[in-house]
């Protein structure tokens, strides 16, 4: 039964983070000029750049030192401070590096690694706690860009077209 439950949520996780999260990323960065891509709507907010760059340093800081063994040297005030413009090319090699790295440490994650507890980012978290962080703060930060696509180009992102959602 709990091999069971581990399934469904690593099955869940993987539909979430990689059938949905980073298609629409891609989908974003793909509807924004470079100079939209960088701009930010005020002083206290992130462009789009930024936030594709913040969310590769934080998942490979939770899911890169955790699951992944490696060592964390991640610079979070660097994600920030870029100011661009990196070209969109850039951005979404980037975008692609950082899913199949991410999907190459997903595969090999087993249901007890699921249990056992991890040092990240000054916390000590679960693997569960860990994959369920990834994915809302990804899904969070999807949320953002797709708002940014809406607010800059006034025009819909169509993730759900052809779809009958009722």
């Amino acid at each position: 039964m709990e091999n069971d439950i581990a399934a469904l949520f690593l099955s869940e996780i993987d539909r979430r983070l990689f059938g949905e999260c980073f298609p629409r990323l891609i989908k974003s960065i793909s509807m924004l000029s470079e100079e939209q891509i960088w701009s930010r709507p005020n002083q206290v907010s992130n462009s789009l750049g930024n936030l594709v760059l913040h969310l590769k340093g934080n998942t490979r800081q939770w899911m890169g030192t955790t699951f992944g063994g490696r060592n964390d040297d991640r610079k979070r005030s660097s994600e920030f401070a870029e100011s661009g413009p990196l070209p969109k090319a850039h951005l979404l090699r980037l975008v692609s590096e950082l899913q199949t790295d991410l999907e190459g440490i997903f595969k090999r994650i087993e249901p007890e690694d699921l249990l056992k507890e991890y040092d990240v980012q000054g916390y000590r978290e679960t693997g569960l706690a860990v994959l369920v962080h990834v994915t809302e703060h990804f899904s969070y930060h999807v949320g953002q860009a797709t708002f940014l696509v809406k607010m800059l180009t006034g025009r819909q992102t169509g993730y759900y077209e052809g779809q009958d959602l009722g």
